[in-house]
């Protein structure tokens, strides 16, 4: 039987050679209109480039071997330039497709698909196929994870329709798909009903953001379902401070759902939603070394094991990002 394989920037990786994972960030987030007529005063791409080599490899430095970029369509995705940084890096780099549209979709998908003005296949399908089975955008960088996203707006025509694309793109790959939650509206519950309704099990699933919630029995019932929890915006303090993060997850480890969740940070080496300058002086912490630097520590001295420690940070991920065959989704 031929062993399943992870695709990262560098090419497919054994599941046993990722290491210490995250599981949801970005390395560069943008808006390809924006970028080109109202260029952001603090973007310079080869700065960029330079300062997400150095995060990196200090990364590599703290123990951390794997990154997933979920940088979709909708937010600024260039997979060419960040293989720039993939190859001069010792950290594995993961590609994403999928399309950010917290509620509508550009224009384009309103004419183009089964039933609409010009008609033909469902071009979200067909992107996220090829992504997947071919290459992203002639890189040849095969993508490793689905992401969809509903938000406060919950799941409108055009996002069921990503997520329907992302449904059946799992069903014929294996493919795991994370998504971006509303923890407020716990809409968590949601998304898991609908890919359930369309043959996605939940032990392909990363429910985003649940580390945003205080809700123990909210996160527990997505746990319970099969589906992986992300506890991922360490750092993403004006949002909710680490420290109730820290309390949350060490209630659910003493719970026994160490199997269950993953750590991230959703962070970046550059954003134009909230830029360099701005995390700098209001969320400080809110970068990819914040896990290493500040939470492990923390969730130790709370009483987490290391076994606990290892299930979340290498076996969960290892876990979900290695491809289920058709027979499993």
């Amino acid at each position: 039987m031929t062993e399943r394989i992870v695709e990262t920037f560098r090419g497919p990786v054994a599941p046993r050679d990722l290491g210490t994972t995250l599981i949801h960030e970005h390395l560069f987030v943008g808006h390809p209109e924006l970028d080109v007529d109202f260029p952001h005063p603090e973007w310079d791409e080869d700065v960029a480039i330079e300062t997400a080599v150095r995060g990196l490899e200090r990364l590599w430095d703290l123990g951390v071997r794997t990154v997933v970029d979920l940088t979709v369509l909708g937010i600024g995705r260039d997979v060419a330039r960040v293989a720039k940084v993939a190859e001069r890096v010792r950290v594995h780099l993961v590609a994403s497709t999928g399309y950010y549209a917290a509620d509508v979709l550009p224009a384009y998908f309103s004419t183009h698909g089964p039933g609409r003005l010009v008609g033909g296949p469902d071009p979200l399908l067909e992107l996220f196929l090829r992504d997947i089975e071919v290459g992203i955008a002639g890189t040849g960088v095969r993508a490793g994870m689905l992401k969809v996203v509903t938000d406060r707006s919950g799941i409108t025509p055009d996002v069921r329709r990503v997520m329907e694309a992302a449904a059946s793109a799992q069903r014929r790959t294996g493919v795991p798909v994370t998504t971006h939650t509303h923890a407020p509206s716990r809409n968590g519950r949601e998304q898991l009903a609908f890919f359930q309704e369309h043959g996605v099990a939940p032990e392909r699933l990363v429910i985003g953001h649940c580390g945003d919630s205080e809700d123990l029995d909210y996160l527990r019932e997505l746990m319970d379902s099969g589906a992986s929890i992300g506890m991922d915006r360490f750092g993403m303090e004006h949002v909710l401070p680490d420290d109730v993060r820290v309390a949350t997850v060490l209630a659910l480890l003493r719970e026994g759902y160490a199997d269950r969740m993953v750590l991230s940070h959703d962070a970046a080496y550059f954003s134009r939603v909230t830029p360099p300058s701005w995390r700098a002086a209001n969320v400080p912490h809110w970068n990819l070394e914040n896990i290493s630097r500040r939470i492990l520590p923390r969730l130790r001295g709370g009483g987490a094991t290391d076994e606990q420690l290892h299930q979340m940070m290498v076996l969960n991920p290892a876990r979900l990002l290695t491809p289920s065959t058709p027979e499993e989704t």
